[in-house]
């Protein structure tokens, strides 16, 4: 056992927490959509074909804000396909997953499911093979009023009301070379720009995302960002970051697993400082926020038939990746890192959110489960409200060949005074010791009484949850967890994510 001590004040506070750090994604990939979140004849589903047992999960996951129709799917989809008759709509080759899109859930259906599990929704616009022009008849048809040629044929589909999308993604990864249409940093910057600028004529309540690098270690990282923003500063509100977390051939321990936590944290610091060196050289005072809209574990299912099968099918099973307890303890502390981050970073995005690299998996016809990754994404989001409070952490560490000493405590703190609740959000990363942890809420009320307390361990780290163990991970209640005025004390058992709420007594 070794100790390690958390202090945090509500007088240094960091930002409000933006709940739409609980993002998920849903791309027309695999069986993410058809079989998915969307299967006309399953036992739970709707009217219009949507599971009733995913969106009972989607709701308790507790996402607030949802990416779609892509992803690398983006850059080659005419939305003029999945609006109108279902019956008329085209059947298209998907030149981004080698498959056949039927077009039967398009814009109207999505946005009936967000409807339906109370999310907000976050649309993309193809600028692969299209451009701003229609980025910007997409934007009237869904949200201008009424009285033009694009607005009336919306109303003809049956939404009298504009559909009010308010989020807006500038294209997808448009520096990887496996994107349909790749351009370079200064075709895309302009073209952001243009388009931009269009659809804030269209309408000028909307929030814009510019495309950042796909990955920290693309070969154009900070060159992109620099030569992007440079044209589109000024039009846009987000750059987007993208990391998916793996395990190289030559270094698959847990610690350096681990690790791709401060990875990622130096990720969005270091796009942070270009993003405000632009703003200098254009002498503005904006602070760019950042949206990092495609995050999660992906390294076993990427490659083969994971990633393409032969014939052009309808909805294969791509990018299947089954989560072990190790990667629902990473999910948690990249999530700590991301409320850490809360003074720039807004909007995160799971991705995605069903069978594909997902939380929630589904059988046709058949049951529908959570991952291990599910269960901290849920606590998280259902938890943190408020201000995120600044965490002086004290604790032993383990050595990282890129980061040096790393300490085995991950932690964030988020206080809601409207409710005087309190949530800790804690990972040991040590694999063999017990934590003897002591928290200090200053000024956050002398007397506190334990509201929840949670935490995920599993003593096998390569245990999973399948469709006839649903339940192996878990999380289980924390118990031995000592108050006294503004001090907790708890033990933390190895290998665990954890969250305690408390709130204070008010008289």
């Amino acid at each position: 056992m070794f100790n390690a001590s958390l202090i945090v004040d509500r007088d240094f506070n960091l930002a409000p927490l933006d709940r739409r750090l609980f993002g998920v994604f849903v791309e027309h990939l695999g069986r993410c959509v058809y079989n998915g979140i969307h299967e006309p004849g399953h036992p739970t589903a709707d009217e219009q074909g949507f599971r009733g047992d995913v969106a009972e999960l989607t709701k308790e996951l507790g996402a607030t804000i949802v990416r779609y129709p892509g992803g690398n799917f983006m850059s080659g989809y005419n939305w003029e396909d999945g609006v109108g008759p279902k019956d008329q709509r085209p059947r298209r080759l998907d030149l981004a997953w080698f498959s056949t899109e039927t077009n039967q859930v398009g814009t109207h259906e999505f946005m009936a499911w967000c409807r339906k599990v109370g999310i907000e929704p976050m649309f993309g616009v193809n600028l692969g093979t299209r451009g701003p022009d229609e980025a910007r008849h997409y934007l009237e048809y869904c949200n201008h009023p009424g009285g033009t040629a694009l607005s009336d044929l919306r109303r003809s589909h049956g939404a009298e009301e504009p559909l009010g999308i308010k989020f807006w993604c500038l294209g997808n990864e448009m520096d990887g070379p496996w994107q349909i249409c790749q351009k370079t940093p200064d075709e895309y910057g302009r073209i952001a720009k243009e388009t931009a600028k269009l659809m804030r004529w269209v309408d000028p309540s909307i929030e814009l995302a510019a495309c950042g690098s796909s990955a920290y270690d693309m070969p154009t990282y900070g060159i992109w960002e620099d030569r992007v923003l440079e044209h589109c500063f000024e039009f846009v509100d987000y750059l987007s970051l993208h990391s998916y977390f793996v395990k190289p051939p030559l270094d698959t321990s847990t610690e350096s697993f681990f690790a791709q936590i401060e990875t990622n944290a130096r990720y969005i610091e270091d796009t942070v400082a270009i993003a405000d060196s632009v703003a200098t050289r254009k002498r503005s005072t904006k602070r760019l926020k950042l949206s990092f809209d495609e995050w999660n574990v992906w390294y076993r299912a990427r490659h083969g038939e994971h990633l393409r099968q032969a014939g052009w099918p309808e909805a294969p099973r791509l990018l299947e990746e089954v989560y072990t307890a190790e990667d629902a303890l990473l999910i948690g502390g990249m999530l700590t890192m991301f409320m850490n981050h809360a003074d720039r970073l807004k909007v995160a995005c799971m991705a995605q959110l069903c069978n594909v690299i997902a939380p929630i998996m589904t059988e046709p016809g058949g049951p529908a489960w959570r991952q291990t990754i599910f269960h901290p994404f849920a606590q998280a989001a259902r938890w943190a409200h408020g201000q995120v409070l600044r965490p002086v952490i004290r604790s032993p560490g383990f050595a990282n060949p890129r980061h040096g000493e790393l300490p085995y405590l991950c932690a964030s703190v988020v206080d809601d005074a409207a409710t005087g609740q309190t949530a800790v959000f804690l990972l040991n990363r040590s694999l063999t010791d017990e934590m003897d942890l002591s928290i200090t809420l200053r000024g956050l009320g002398l007397e506190r009484r334990l509201v929840q307390a949670e935490q995920l361990h599993c003593a096998d780290l390569n245990a999973t949850n399948t469709v006839d163990a649903p339940d192996r991970v878990t999380p289980q209640v924390l118990d031995g967890i000592a108050i006294a005025g503004e001090q907790l004390r708890v033990k933390l058992k190895p290998a665990s994510w954890n969250v305690i709420v408390t709130q204070a007594v008010r008289t």
